[in-house]
């Protein structure tokens, strides 16, 4: 199947799944460090440039995604990094004042500014950018509407300050700041913000299994990948993935159940918890909340959960994990995971993968999927764990579960300041970074609104209606260590 009848949101989404792909391509052949200048120049060919000023500036920025591609900067755990070289130093910032500015008499916008950082000159308004701090009240009080707020996109979708401007105007990272969601990476016009990918290090994973004769690799699937494959169903998606190497396909969900059955235990104890299930979340919690750290479950994310159940029957399994998320490739090198995952896969790399070796969905039979409850399957979506937390302890005859769903850092903020400041009527706080849950991940293939429908769909289908032959699996495991 071309590549022009994959479904990507973005152009940059394109680029970044043809590096991808010949870095897999390369990497299964055994040639990769050998053919990276030359997979710059089949990216970036012929002789004329495209984007940039100039060919040679083009392959240059080539040259550094296929490094991004093999793994960037190792030492720095954080996924998300920046190809200065890429930044377009976009020339936007701040208030601006437009032509559509008259002049008036009333100098409204003079008055309501609280640092005296405007002033009128030639019948114009003029901000002085030094005392500006953009609180937008000259905006909202112009009768013309001419004065806008306008920032660079990386900016504009970092909910938590992470980026700015260098001294040359390009993208920087404080990483003190940066909760790895990936908003940046899917808003970056030039594709100069990105996710680092383990794809070199699980293709040698793969290799060095020997077919499964010395260890097996699984593969841990998230439920928002319903939505994403829509070149043939999910259960021919599974066979696809064991068509790449992996021995055998696990639902994430199946974690998830388990994550349930800790929490409502937990809320039990408590009587006020926040969820652990996403990495950002966490994370945002641990660096603008930390008095708030106390009320963080206990509970792995189901990922990890899932893993554990993986490497209790299989002691010399490998575990890679797919899904739509940038943080998660934080979340599995972090200490508390205690080794549970090996490495983590996004969709975009997914579909690379399936290209790079020639795989067609559409042509292949269909694998079982059927780990999972309908709760643990709903986890994508915003509000999925809050109606599971509520249900399972109802159905524990557990009561007085008070939820709140937070969809985006904004509403995170909004609500856990609530908390911090002792005005909370919610006693459970459902958290994702993401705007709608996972099935807006920064690393889907696509985001629309048709997802939500899918993940719904998917739980619907679980043969599992509740937990509890889950939560028994988890159990019997547990007795027998």
């Amino acid at each position: 199947m071309s590549v022009t009848n994959k479904i990507f949101d973005t152009n940059v989404q394109l680029v970044k799944y043809k590096v991808l792909k010949e870095v897999i391509r390369h990497a299964f052949a055994g040639d990769l460090e050998s053919s990276r200048i030359d997979i710059a120049k089949e990216i970036a060919a012929g002789n004329k440039e495209s984007m940039h000023c100039c060919i040679y500036k083009e392959r240059a920025i080539s040259e550094e995604r296929v490094w991004m591609a093999m793994g960037g900067d190792r030492k720095n755990i954080n996924p998300i990094a920046v190809i200065d070289i890429a930044c377009d130093e976009c020339p936007i910032d701040g208030m601006l004042v437009t032509s559509a500015c008259r002049g008036c008499l009333m100098h409204a916008c003079k008055d309501a500014c609280p640092r005296d950082a405007i002033s009128i000159v030639d019948k114009h308004a003029v901000i002085d950018k030094d005392k500006c701090i953009e609180c937008g009240k000259c905006s909202q009080v112009c009768p013309y509407e001419a004065i806008i707020t306008r920032h660079r996109p990386c900016i504009k979708s970092c909910k938590v300050k992470a980026i700015s401007m260098d001294a040359e105007r390009k993208a920087m990272i404080d990483y003190d700041k940066c909760v790895a969601c990936g908003a940046c990476v899917y808003r970056c016009p030039f594709g100069a913000i990105t996710d680092k990918s383990f794809v070199t290090d699980i293709i040698q994973m793969l290799k060095d299994s020997d077919g499964g004769r010395r260890y097996r690799v699984y593969a841990v699937i998230a439920p928002a990948i319903v939505s994403q494959f829509h070149f043939g169903r999910v259960t021919q998606v599974v066979t696809a993935i064991k068509k790449v190497g992996f021995h055998q396909v696990v639902e994430a969900a199946l974690g998830a159940d388990i994550t349930l059955y800790h929490e409502v235990n937990e809320w039990k104890e408590k009587r006020m918890l926040t969820t652990s299930c996403c990495p950002s979340f966490v994370a945002f919690i641990e660096k603008n909340f930390p008095e708030l750290t106390k009320y963080v479950s206990s509970s792995v994310s189901p990922m990890v959960e899932a893993a554990r159940l993986i490497k209790h029957s299989d002691p010399t399994a490998k575990v890679v994990f797919i899904g739509p998320c940038s943080s998660k490739k934080m979340e599995f090198r972090l200490p508390k995971t205690g080794g549970a995952i090996d490495s983590v896969l996004s969709f975009e790399e997914l579909q690379a993968f399936f290209d790079a070796l020639d795989i067609d969905t559409t042509a292949l039979e269909d694998s079982s999927l059927d780990n999972a409850s309908f709760y643990g399957r709903i986890f994508a979506k915003s509000g999925g764990i809050a109606r599971g937390v509520t249900d399972v302890a109802a159905s524990y005859g557990v009561e007085g579960v008070e939820p709140v769903v937070m969809s985006g850092i904004d509403e995170c903020r909004a609500n856990l300041l609530r908390l911090k400041m002792g005005k909370a009527t919610a006693n459970f706080f459902e958290g994702m970074a993401c705007d709608g849950g996972c099935i807006n991940g920064a690393l889907c293939l696509t985001h629309s609104p048709k997802n939500l429908a899918d993940v719904e769909g998917y739980g619907n289908e679980a043969k599992e209606k509740t937990i509890e032959n889950s939560v028994k699996l988890y159990k019997l495991t547990q007795s027998l260590k």
